[in-house]
């Protein structure tokens, strides 16, 4: 899904009138759409079988769904201060504002940060990766290493604190929960904001406030 840009972005460019940033733009858009697709065919089998035991009704989901996204920004916040104030990390995030450049370009590919993101990175991170983990250590071995990756995949490693503290939030929300869809109402919930926060205000008023990582879910 990642690296097939680099095969079909130039063949959009070649049989369709548009610039070859639309067409890196519209295949990562079409990519992601059917990368998520695949995923859940795959994942078909799991999501069919009935809810574990214990597992939280919908009051419940949408509780904790709630209950998640304040205790997701909470240490997101405090993740921010330690990288700032600790390690003299400065707050901007150059994948942050890659997306959301593309996305005032593009509005319609905020798609994929607010809505398909999420969904894929909870399933492959929490539902499959985390679990096999859980299945054969202990919460925090599993939470780290699965929220490890999901910091480096993102290709930011100065910023891994705060990927890393954002997987393990969602990851004890999953086994609070036994549900995947409270933390990816979660993901989906901050990324939305921070898109659309971000989406309405100027480039200018974005380095005034300084809070593309606050709002930022990864």
């Amino acid at each position: 899904m990642q690296f097939s840009v680099f095969i079909f972005a130039p063949i959009l460019y070649s049989v369709f009138p548009m610039t070859e940033f639309q067409a890196v733009i519209y295949w990562n858009i079409i990519s992601f759409f059917i990368g998520l697709m695949i995923i859940l065919l795959l994942m078909r089998p799991d999501m069919k079988i009935s809810s574990e035991k214990n597992a939280t009704n919908l009051r419940g989901i949408v509780l904790w769904s709630v209950f998640g996204v304040f205790l997701a920004w909470f240490t997101q916040a405090i993740a921010v201060i330690i990288e700032e104030q600790v390690f003299g990390i400065s707050l901007g995030s150059e994948n942050t504002a890659l997306i959301m450049k593309v996305t005032r370009i593009t509005p319609i590919f905020m798609l994929i940060p607010a809505i398909i993101a999420p969904i894929l990175e909870e399933i492959i991170f929490r539902k499959i990766i985390f679990t096999k983990l859980y299945h054969r250590t202990n919460f925090f071995i599993a939470a780290l290493l699965s929220s490890v990756i999901f910091g480096i995949i993102h290709g930011e490693p100065e910023h891994l604190l705060i990927y890393g503290s954002m997987g393990f939030v969602f990851a004890y929300l999953y086994v609070r929960t036994r549900r995947i869809i409270v933390p990816i109402i979660v993901h989906m919930t901050l990324n939305s904001i921070s898109v659309l926060v971000q989406y309405s205000l100027d480039p200018e008023d974005l380095e005034k406030l300084q809070i593309k990582m606050i709002f930022f879910g990864g």
